[in-house]
């Protein structure tokens, strides 16, 4: 069978700091994704990694009195621990100060925009955002300070080397209307496309050493360092050996069916505008397509590293036992392009109310009954209208990763839980094995077995619909739910789906109730 291969990172966030929650939404996000495209029978190469080389990590490692190397590999390894804790499925992990081919790539790219007349010397004077790592114009600030951190910008004067990024802006405007490289959301290649047709400016794409603290990739034959962005993006291609393993990078990158980015809205420019045009430069294909998230907020306030409102996903992970009910908040209750808050108290009741008291609680009582009446075996499936609303769901989830409105996706399955847990009630299939108990002549009691029988094969069925579109969301939780229906985890979704004669086990709660000192 035909594989098409398909590669989709995070973004590579600094290391400042320790991990946040609002991280991962992203990690959990591109994860999905690449469960889902595996699902769908594809080859996936999924990366993850870290952005080392920032003036920002310089800064903080000196604020903490520390080596910067000691500092940055400390936090590094929090934020690659914090992807197994989530269950991330990363085939890569780029670390850009440590990974042996990540000087390579990057000095590769930028040999191939100076090969292309890209790159030039200027002298320079402008306002920096360290936070940004960029330059911004005085009529993007907002009351004089930085439009994304509220902070009081430095003026560096330098020069430095720079980027024809104007050279590329009408390319990579047609590329975005023809449908080519896709942005979404919507409302978010708007913004790109407002960007693009307002004119580019060119960009400085080195720091001096002193200022940088001699920290980062060096510029080839100079004596400083390339900005942080021009660095951070190649390790795009790094995790693929652009620049020392030729054939992966084919294979990936220039084959390949698709390049995703998942990335935060704050940083959409440089991806959408800065990274198509240093690959247009090299001569590369650019991105497929980026998906694009908003931030997670506390109270209507962006969760940031500096704003000292983090909240730490591995305390959640801790209190719950399991990624799964941190999974769930924020694919489910954070629309995927937009802003969403965080609320412990509707994290506990997403755990209890949805995972728990919705489908943990139908789960349980469909597998007691039949362990109670027919020894845990399914009986013969019968067709109906539930069947068939099951059957048409993995549908809809699929619709839902293809408009990139996953939280949709896992409404949908909801939605089907509840009509599940509706239609469960309506028959009261325990009055059936309660009756199963007493008297009846041979025609009653064959009647009673039937009915009751196909009702719970029915519901079995339903929740190994379910189990299989939960896959992606909720690997772990998913993984359990097959096993105790007695089916196994599919390579794919198309995979033959047959519960008739299944022993299913009715032990272990899905979702317990935490017990909370």
């Amino acid at each position: 069978m035909n594989k098409p291969d398909t590669y989709i990172t995070t973004s590579i966030p600094y290391v400042n700091a320790a991990p946040h929650v609002g991280f991962a939404l992203e990690l959990v996000q591109a994860d999905a994704y690449a469960r889902h495209f595996r699902l769908l029978g594809r080859n996936v190469r999924f990366q993850c990694g870290t952005d080392d080389n920032s003036l920002k990590n310089v800064r903080s490692a000196e604020a903490a009195a520390l080596p910067v190397a000691d500092f940055v590999d400390a936090n590094a390894d929090r934020f690659e621990r914090l992807g197994t804790r989530l269950d991330i499925s990363n085939d890569e992990f780029v670390r850009t100060s440590r990974d042996p081919r990540h000087l390579a790539c990057v000095h590769a790219l930028w040999y191939a925009c100076a090969d292309n007349g890209d790159l030039y010397r200027k002298a320079y004077e402008g306002l920096y955002c360290v936070g940004c790592e960029q330059f911004y114009e005085a009529a993007e600030l907002v009351d004089g300070r930085c439009p994304e951190h509220g902070v009081s910008l430095e003026l560096v004067k330098e020069e430095n080397w720079f980027f024809r990024l104007s050279r590329h802006g009408d390319r990579i405007l047609q590329l975005i209307e023809s449908g080519e490289f896709t942005i979404v959301p919507a409302h978010r290649r708007n913004e790109v496309l407002a960007l693009l047709r307002r004119g580019l400016e060119d960009i400085s794409v080195s720091r001096s050493a002193e200022r940088a603290r001699g920290w980062g990739v060096p510029v080839p034959d100079g004596d400083e360092v390339i900005y942080v962005w021009f660095d951070a993006l190649a390790n795009y291609l790094t995790g693929l050996g652009y620049g020392s393993d030729q054939a992966l990078f084919k294979r990936y990158w220039i084959d390949g069916g698709q390049r995703i980015h998942v990335v935060g809205k704050g940083i959409s420019k440089f991806h959408a505008i800065y990274w198509p045009a240093i690959l247009l430069s090299a001569g590369l294909p650019p991105p497929s397509s980026i998906s694009v998230h908003g931030y997670v907020t506390v109270d209507g306030r962006k969760i940031g590293k500096s704003a000292g409102n983090g909240i730490d996903p591995d305390s959640i992970i801790d209190a719950y036992g399991t990624p799964d009910a941190l999974r769930y908040y924020l694919l489910r209750h954070i629309r995927s392009g937009d802003d969403g808050d965080f609320s412990g108290e509707r994290l506990e009741a997403a755990w209890s109310g949805q995972l728990g008291g919705q489908l943990g609680n139908l789960a349980n009582r469909v597998l007691a009954l039949l362990a109670s009446s027919f020894g845990g075996f399914v009986p013969p499936l019968q067709d109906s209208d539930f069947v068939q609303e099951a059957a048409r769901l993995p549908g809809k989830v699929a619709a839902a990763f293809d408009a990139y409105e996953l939280h949709v996706g896992l409404a949908d399955i909801f939605a089907f839980i509840g009509e599940a847990n509706r239609r469960f009630a309506r028959r009261a299939p325990w009055a059936d094995a309660k009756a199963l108990l007493g008297d009846l002549t041979p025609e009653e009691r064959q009647a009673t077995v039937d009915r009751l029988g196909a009702c719970l094969a029915e519901q079995v069925y339903g929740l190994a619909v379910v189990a299989r579109c939960l896959l992606p969301f909720l690997p772990r939780s998913a993984s359990v739910l097959h096993e105790r229906l007695g089916i196994e985890v599919p390579e794919v979704y198309g995979a033959s789906l047959v519960v008739d004669g299944v022993r299913t086990a009715s032990d272990a709660v899905l979702f317990p109730r935490r017990v909370v000192a």
